[in-house]
C-alpha cells in the first residue's frame, strides 16, 4: 500500500520538518529511553527507526519501546528486509539507485516485499542516494557503493530524476551518519528546479545556519541522527528544530 501521504500530511503548513533518526542497536540500550525523552522535548516531527546492521536480536522489542515512550508518528528506514516491524506507521521502500550492487537494486526489495504486505504496512516508495560526506559511511561499507560527488550536480540530478521516473515518491539525499559534511544547499537549489517529489536530506546536519541555508533552498525533511546519539541536550535540539521550522 502506497501512502507518502503520511509524511506529507506533517506539512500540512508546507514548512521543512525535522526527523529524529533512532538506531537500535544494543549500543544504545542503555541510552533508549533518555534518547526518546529528549526527542519527544525538541520539537520533532516524526520518528525515523533503522540503522546499517544490528548487532543482535533486540530490532523488536525496541521499535516497541519507542511505539509505546512516543507520540510521534513512527517510521521504519530499514536496512534490510529483517528490520521489519508490524509496531510502526509505515515504513520507507528504499531503492538505493545511487550503487549499481543488484542487492540494494532489487534483492532487497523482492525479499522485503511479502513481509510489507502480509502486515499490511503502507510504503513509500524512496529514491535513495547517497552523497560524499566527507568520510566512508557505514551504509557505503555494509552496500558496497560508492556515494556521488556533490560538485557533480547534473550526475546527481540525472540519478534524482531516473528515480522519479521510476515511480518514487519521495528522494532521500544522504551523506552519511557522523558525515562532515552535509549536502551543499547551492545543489539543492540546482535539484529542486528539476524535481516533483519532496526532498528528503541527512548526514552531518549539525549547525543551524547551514540547515537555514537549506531550508531556503527547498529541503522538505531533515533527518537527524548522531546529533542526537552523543547526547545533546534538548534545548540546543530545539534550536535546530525551530531552524527547520523557520517557515510555518
Amino acid at each position: 500500500m502506497r501512502n507518502i501521504s503520511i509524511l506529507e500530511n506533517l506539512r500540512s503548513s508546507k514548512s521543512s520538518k525535522a526527523i529524529a533518526l533512532i538506531d537500535p542497536d544494543k549500543k544504545n540500550d542503555s541510552k533508549l529511553y533518555n534518547m526518546i525523552d529528549t526527542i519527544n522535548k525538541s520539537g520533532f516531527d516524526a520518528i525515523f527507526v533503522g540503522g546499517s546492521s544490528i548487532m543482535d536480536d533486540g530490532f523488536h522489542d525496541r521499535v516497541k519501546i519507542i511505539k509505546k515512550v512516543s507520540n510521534l508518528p513512527i517510521i521504519l528506514f530499514p536496512g534490510s528486509y529483517g528490520q521489519i516491524s508490524k509496531d510502526v506507521d509505515c515504513i520507507l521502500f528504499l531503492n538505493l539507485i545511487s550503487g549499481r550492487n543488484p542487492k540494494y537494486l532489487i534483492g532487497e526489495q523482492v525479499a522485503a516485499a511479502p513481509i510489507i504486505y502480509s502486515l499490511s504496512i503502507p510504503s513509500i516508495p524512496t529514491s535513495y542516494i547517497l552523497l560524499d560526506g566527507g568520510k566512508i559511511s557505514s551504509v557505503e561499507k555494509v552496500s558496497s557503493t560508492m556515494p556521488l560527488e556533490q560538485d557533480n550536480y547534473d550526475l546527481v540530478r540525472a540519478h534524482v530524476l531516473a528515480g522519479e521516473y521510476m515511480g518514487n515518491a519521495l528522494t532521500y539525499l544522504e551523506c552519511g551518519s557522523n558525515a562532515s559534511k552535509s549536502i551543499d544547499f547551492e545543489l539543492v537549489r540546482f535539484l529542486k528546479k528539476s524535481m516533483s517529489t519532496p526532498l528528503m536530506v541527512g548526514g552531518g546536519l549539525k549547525e543551524s545556519n547551514d540547515i537555514r541555508k537549506l531550508v531556503n533552498a527547498g529541503v522538505d525533511y531533515f533527518v537527524l541522527s548522531s546529533i542526537i546519539e552523543r547526547g545533546t541536550s534538548a534545548d540546543e535540539l530545539l534550536k535546530i528544530t525551530s531552524t527547520i521550522h523557520l517557515n510555518e
